[in-house]
C-alpha cells in the first residue's frame, strides 16, 4: 500500500551542496517538522551540472554529489531521523553534451546501429546521427584514437582509421557526423528533450530499455526510497505504459509525475499518487489575486506598452515561432511518416500550435485533438486537405505519426508558452507560472473552495508546491505581485515612469522588468537582475534572442535597471511602491504558505523558503540556501513572532503546520469551507480539513481601506485553539481578535 509522507523539503543536490552535505540538515528538517527529505537527480551526470536532469549515467550515484557513500549517509541519517526520502528521476532523456562522459551514447556512436545500445537512444537511423557541435572554424583533427574538435572528443569506429589519415575523411566514415551548431534545430537526427540537443531521447518504450535504465532505481527502492518525482513525462512515447512499469518495479512507492495540467484539465488514469503540483501553485497564487483588479490592469498595459494583443494571441504567436526556428527537425520527422500527403509539415505545426493542453495520451484526449484539429483549420483553411488526410491517423494511438506527434506537441506548448510568450506578455506577470493562464486574472474564492473539493476528492495524494527549481519566480515575489493587482494608481506612477526611461526599448519588457524589480526589491546584488533580465529577453526572443544577440538593446535594458538603482527621481519612486507592498506581500506570503501547506495534497517545501525569499528563474533560485542561520532561527523562536523583516513568522508557520501535518495526520482527511460573515468576509480563505481549521487574510489592500474587519465574524462552532498564536477560541470569533498578531490562524478542535 503507498503511504505519503506528511510532507516533503526539496533539496537541490549539487558538488557544492552535496548528500553528504544533505544528511547533515536532516536533524534540522526533523526538527522543521517534515516528512521527507526530497532530493533533485542524484545519478551520474555531466561533469559541472548544477541540476542533474542531464544524467549521463543512470546506473549509479553521481561522484560529484557524494557518491555511493554519500547515498548511503543521507539515507542512514533520514533512517536514523525518522524521515522518508523521495528522488527525482530521469527517465526521458540522457546528456550528451561530453559524449566520452555517457558510455552507452559513446557506443552507439562508435558502433552505430550495431551498438549494443542502439535501442536505448531515439535515433532516426536513415543518416548517420548529426551532432551539432561545430562552430564556424571546423578543423578536426585525430589524437589518441579519437576524432578531436577543440575540447570535444568522439569515438572512431574500428577499423575506420589508420595514422596519418586525412581527419575530414575519417569523419566521413563514421556513423556520426559533426556539423554546425545552428544545424541541429533543423536537421537533428534524435529525439531530444525539448530544443535542448544535448539531451538525448531515451525509448523507455522498449521493456529492455527500461529494465536496463531502471536497475539502479530499483536498488533505491530495495535500500529504503518511498517516492519517486518522474520528470517530463510528457516526453515519452507513452507516458501511462511507462507509469504502468514504474507501478510494478515500485509497487509501495508514492509517485508524482511533474504532469503540467492545464486549468480544467484531468490527470490521466495513472498508477501514480498525482503531479509535482503546479495546477495546485495556480490555485494558491490566484486566490490572492484581486479579480477586481483585471480590467483596469488590462487597459493600463494596453495604454502604457501599446501591446494590444491577448494572452491567447501570444501563446499562438510564441508556438508559431517555436515550430519554424527551434523544432523544424521534429516536424520534418514526423512529415516524413506521411510522404504523400502535400502540405504536411505545415499542417502538422499547425494542430501542434492549436493544441490546447500539452498533449494528448490517444485514446484519452481525443477531444483535445478535435479541438485543434477544428481550430488548424480555421486558421489555415488551404491545409483543409491536407489535415482531413492526417486526421485519422492522429487518432490512432499505435501509428508512429500519432506517437511523434503528442510528444511534438508538448514540447510546443512548453517552449511556445512558458519560455516565450511568458516573458512577452507582460499585463501582470505574476500570473505567467508554469501550469497558470496568463489570461486567468486571479480565482474567485467560492471557486477556489470549490477547487480544493475536487482536490480532495480526486488526488488527496498529489503534491502541492508553491515555488520549485523551474518556477519562472520565487513564491513571495509573487506575493508582493499580487499586491499590485490591488494598488492602482500607485503602480501606474513607477510603472510609467520605467517604461519612459526605456528609450527605444521594448515597452512591454520594460513593464515586465518594472514588476520584477517590485516583486525582489532593491536587492543589494543587482548583477541578480542583470542576469535575469539578459535571460529573460533572450527567452522572449524578440529584439534579441540567444542565437542571434543584440548588445545594443540589450545595454539599454541593463541601463534600465542601473536607473533603477541610481537615478534620483526613478529610485524615489522605486522605493515609495516598495513601502507600500512590504507589509501587504508580507500578509500574501504568510497566507499562501500556509494555505498551500494545509490543502488537499502532500505540501512540499522548496529549500530556503521557510524564510522570506526573492528569487527569480533557474539558476537564480538555486543559489546556496544558509540552514546554519535557518537553524539557529528555528531554535529561537519561543512564541509568535513579529511579522517583520526577519522571516521570523514565515518560519513559525511553515514549521507549525508541518508538524501539524506529521503529527496529527487525522485532523486533513476531508474539506469543506468555513463560513464567514460580516463586510470583510471575502477577504478571508477559511476551510476546515477535518479537525484542522485554516484561516488567511486575502487582498489585504482592499481590506485596509475599507476600516479592517470590523464586524467580520468566523463562524466557528465549539471549542477551537489557534496553533500559531495559542489563543483558544469558543464558538464564533472576531477576525479582528483572531488575526490581531498575524494575518492568518491555524485552528484544532
Amino acid at each position: 500500500m503507498v503511504t505519503p509522507p506528511p510532507s516533503t523539503y526539496r533539496l537541490q543536490i549539487r558538488k557544492s551542496f552535496t548528500l553528504d552535505d544533505a544528511a547533515a540538515v536532516v536533524g534540522y528538517l526533523r526538527e522543521l517538522g517534515v516528512g521527507a527529505v526530497y532530493l533533485s537527480p542524484i545519478l551520474q551526470s555531466t561533469t559541472g551540472s548544477d541540476h542533474g536532469y542531464d544524467t549521463t549515467d543512470p546506473l549509479r550515484i553521481d561522484t560529484d554529489r557524494g557518491g555511493e557513500t554519500g547515498w548511503s549517509a543521507l539515507l542512514a541519517a533520514a533512517t536514523d531521523a525518522g524521515l522518508q526520502v523521495v528522488v527525482d528521476i530521469v527517465p526521458n532523456h540522457l546528456g550528451i553534451s561530453a559524449a566520452r562522459e555517457n558510455p552507452y551514447w559513446w557506443d552507439v556512436l562508435t558502433h552505430g546501429r550495431e551498438s549494443a545500445y542502439a535501442a536505448w537512444f531515439d535515433i532516426d537511423w536513415s543518416r548517420p546521427i548529426t551532432v551539432p557541435v561545430l562552430g564556424d572554424d571546423a578543423v578536426l583533427s585525430v589524437a589518441d584514437g579519437e576524432l578531436a574538435y577543440y575540447e570535444h572528443r568522439f569515438p572512431l569506429a574500428p577499423g575506420s582509421w589508420a595514422a596519418g589519415d586525412d581527419p575530414d575523411a575519417v569523419h566521413e566514415r563514421q556513423h556520426y557526423r559533426l556539423v554546425h551548431y545552428s544545424q541541429g534545430d533543423a536537421e537533428l537526427s534524435y529525439r531530444r528533450f525539448f530544443t535542448v540537443t544535448t539531451l538525448a531521447g531515451v525509448r523507455q518504450e522498449d521493456p529492455a530499455v527500461f529494465e536496463a535504465t531502471h536497475r539502479r532505481v530499483a536498488s533505491m527502492i530495495a535500500e529504503g526510497v518511498a517516492g519517486l518525482r518522474v520528470d517530463h513525462p510528457d516526453g515519452l512515447v507513452d507516458p501511462g505504459e511507462y507509469q504502468e512499469r514504474l507501478a510494478r518495479l515500485a509497487p509501495d512507492a508514492w509517485i508524482t509525475v511533474e504532469k503540467i495540467l492545464e486549468p480544467g484539465e484531468r490527470l490521466p488514469d495513472w498508477p501514480v499518487a498525482g503531479t509535482t503540483g503546479y495546477d495546485a501553485m495556480r490555485e494558491v497564487n490566484g486566490v490572492f489575486v484581486d479579480l477586481a483588479g483585471e480590467a483596469a490592469a488590462t487597459e493600463r498595459y494596453r495604454r502604457l506598452t501599446g501591446d494590444g494583443l491577448t494572452s491567447t494571441e501570444h501563446v499562438e504567436q510564441g508556438k508559431r515561432m517555436i515550430l519554424d526556428r527551434l523544432l523544424v527537425a521534429e516536424v520534418r520527422r514526423i512529415a516524413g511518416l506521411a510522404p504523400d500527403v502535400a502540405d504536411a509539415d505545415a499542417a502538422i505545426a499547425e494542430v501542434a500550435i492549436a493544441f490546447g493542453v500539452y498533449r494528448s495520451y490517444l485514446p484519452d484526449g481525443v477531444a483535445d485533438l478535435d479541438k485543434a484539429l477544428v481550430l488548424a483549420e480555421q486558421r489555415r483553411p488551404e491545409l483543409a486537405a491536407a489535415l482531413a488526410t492526417l486526421s485519422p491517423r492522429l487518432h490512432d494511438p499505435a501509428d508512429e505519426l500519432a506517437r511523434r506527434f503528442q510528444q511534438l506537441s508538448g514540447a510546443t506548448m512548453a517552449k511556445g508558452t512558458e519560455d516565450t510568450a511568458f516573458y512577452r506578455y507582460a499585463r501582470f506577470i505574476a500570473l505567467n507560472e508554469v501550469g497558470a493562464n496568463a489570461g486567468e486574472f486571479g480565482i474567485g474564492l467560492d471557486d477556489f473552495h470549490t477547487l480544493q473539493q475536487v482536490r480532495q476528492q480526486r488526488q488527496p495524494l498529489s503534491m502541492t508546491s508553491l515555488s520549485t527549481h523551474d518556477t519562472k519566480r520565487g513564491e513571495d515575489v509573487r506575493a508582493r505581485l499580487a499586491v499590485l493587482a490591488e494598488l492602482g494608481e500607485e503602480w501606474e506612477r513607477f510603472a510609467a515612469a520605467v517604461v519612459a526611461r526605456a528609450e527605444g526599448s521594448n515597452a512591454a519588457f520594460a513593464y515586465f522588468l518594472a514588476q520584477t524589480l517590485v516583486g525582489v526589491g532593491a536587492v543589494e546584488d543587482r548583477d541578480r537582475l542583470h542576469a535575469y533580465a539578459e535571460k529573460a529577453m533572450r527567452e522572449a526572443s524578440q529584439e534579441t534572442r540567444w542565437t542571434a544577440v543584440d548588445e545594443e538593446y540589450e545595454r539599454g535594458v541593463q541601463a534600465l535597471i542601473d536607473l533603477a538603482y541610481d537615478d534620483a527621481a526613478l529610485r524615489d519612486g522605486w522605493d515609495r511602491l516598495l513601502a507600500l507592498v512590504e507589509e501587504p506581500g508580507w500578509s500574501n506570503a504568510l497566507g499562501q504558505k500556509l494555505v498551500q501547506l494545509t490543502m488537499p495534497g502532500v505540501p512540499d517545501v522548496y529549500q530556503g523558503t521557510e524564510l522570506w525569499e526573492d528569487s527569480l528563474v533557474d539558476p537564480d533560485n538555486r543559489r546556496p540556501v544558509d540552514f546554519a542561520e535557518r537553524r539557529r532561527l528555528l531554535a529561537s523562536l519561543t512564541g509568535t513572532p513579529r511579522v517583520d523583516g526577519s522571516g521570523a513568522a514565515k518560519l513559525w508557520v511553515t514549521t507549525t503546520a508541518l508538524r501539524l501535518r506529521r503529527d496529527r495526520p487525522e485532523l486533513f482527511g476531508s474539506y469543506a469551507p468555513v463560513p464567514v460573515t460580516g463586510s470583510g468576509a471575502q477577504h478571508a480563505i477559511a476551510y476546515d480539513r477535518g479537525g484542522a481549521l485554516t484561516v488567511a487574510t486575502r487582498l489585504p489592500v482592499g481590506l485596509a481601506r475599507a476600516g479592517g474587519w470590523g464586524d467580520t465574524v468566523l463562524g466557528l462552532e465549539g471549542g477551537w485553539t489557534d496553533v500559531l498564536s495559542g489563543h483558544a477560541y469558543d464558538g464564533p470569533v472576531r477576525l479582528a481578535d483572531l488575526l490581531a498578531s498575524l494575518p492568518v490562524a491555524l485552528l484544532v478542535r
